[in-house]
């Protein structure tokens, strides 16, 4: 296998339309690329069809997109990707598939090929007021037109107001989660014996987290470093950072876990939710160190229609289930219980 260093898994079928895979499961610890360590495949979240022919290999690499591009799309959510295995993990698209049939305002509504991207925050922004994203010499339209194009927009308030600026979205959106600030992602068996930040500070101890091409993450992090043990202690973790290495995408929830993985660093600084899914989904890759007092400094999601959506009877309905269960799923995969004031809060962004 070539050095190039990257991960990709397409599909094609019979009449040439394209499956993209998700950001979803995690790797097969199989295969390996020289002696450093084990490249992340990453899988499906959804099966394909049986007579669907399958590539998967390190060659190239595809945005985490989930869904048929090509065909007519029911619904589309652009979503900032760290929320990825609470939104992908069974509990909420196929159920609410289930859902809109039994009420007779959206039983009618097809809901095959619903279709979600779960890609960086500034990326998503980028695609929106750019129209499109190139994928090597491929390049997919972002755009009414093309009808590959959001109804609902996911993220946090500033991309949020980006978009709201270039009316791209509506006013307002509804916060329906909050995360619970970092954790520590290690090899699994935690051969060098991390136990807390402090332990960070080694002269000895590389770290990876969040490039600068996603900064509300970044920012987060080093923010609650400095809070958590100090201005120089985080100045010094900061200075043992793994910037690139080979096959690094700039998107964290794909980048820390195979930095990890392939012995390019040796502690990655995430989310807790995503350490917690990597580390109970794929114990011979990787371990999570828990971070007491991290949630402090944590940060919420919201949602928003987009102006005028494609498919307005599927976003509302979706709107209305997403937020009927949200509360409840998003715990389960890690993420903070949300009181009843801060959850459906209402954020203007205008």
């Amino acid at each position: 296998m070539s050095g190039i260093g990257r991960r990709t898994f397409i599909g094609t079928t019979a009449a040439g339309r394209l499956i993209v895979s998700p950001a979803a499961a995690l790797a097969q610890a199989s295969e390996h690329d020289g002696p450093r360590g084990t490249w992340v495949v990453w899988q499906r979240v959804v099966p394909a069809a049986a007579n669907f022919p399958a590539l998967g290999g390190h060659t190239d690499t595809v945005p985490d997109i989930v869904g048929r591009i090509g065909a007519p799309i029911s619904l589309a959510i652009f979503t900032e990707g760290n929320h990825f295995p609470a939104l992908l993990g069974g509990e909420i698209i196929e159920p609410f598939r289930a859902w809109a049939r039994t009420l007779t305002p959206y039983a009618g509504l097809a809901l095959d090929n619903i279709v979600v991207v779960t890609l960086p925050q500034p990326i998503i922004v980028r695609m929106l007021l750019g129209g499109g994203i190139a994928l090597g010499n491929l390049t997919i339209e972002v755009s009414r037109a093309s009808g590959f194009y959001p109804d609902i927009v996911m993220g946090g308030a500033a991309p949020l107001r980006q978009l709201r600026e270039a009316s791209r979205v509506e006013a307002k959106a509804r916060v329906f989660a909050r995360n619970r600030g970092l954790s520590l992602l290690v090899a699994a068996g935690n051969p060098i014996g991390i136990r807390s930040l402090d332990d960070l500070t080694r002269p000895d101890i590389s770290v990876v987290m969040a490039s600068e091409g996603e900064p509300g993450a970044r920012r987060q992090y080093i923010s609650a470093l400095e809070g958590l043990i100090g201005p120089d202690a985080a100045k010094t973790i900061v200075s043992h950072e793994t910037v690139t290495f080979p096959g690094r995408l700039g998107v964290q929830h794909r980048d820390v876990l195979q930095a990890i993985a392939g012995r390019d660093a040796d502690v990655g600084i995430i989310f807790h939710h995503l350490a917690r899914y990597f580390a109970v989904t794929y114990p011979e890759l990787c371990a999570m160190v828990a971070v007491p007092g991290a949630e402090q400094f944590s940060s919420t999601i919201a949602m928003a229609e987009t102006v005028d959506p494609l498919r307005a009877p599927a976003a509302k309905a979706f709107s209305d289930y997403f937020l009927s269960v949200a509360r409840e799923v998003y715990p389960r995969y890690g993420f903070a219980m949300m009181d009843e004031a801060e959850y459906g809060a209402v954020i203007r962004l205008e």
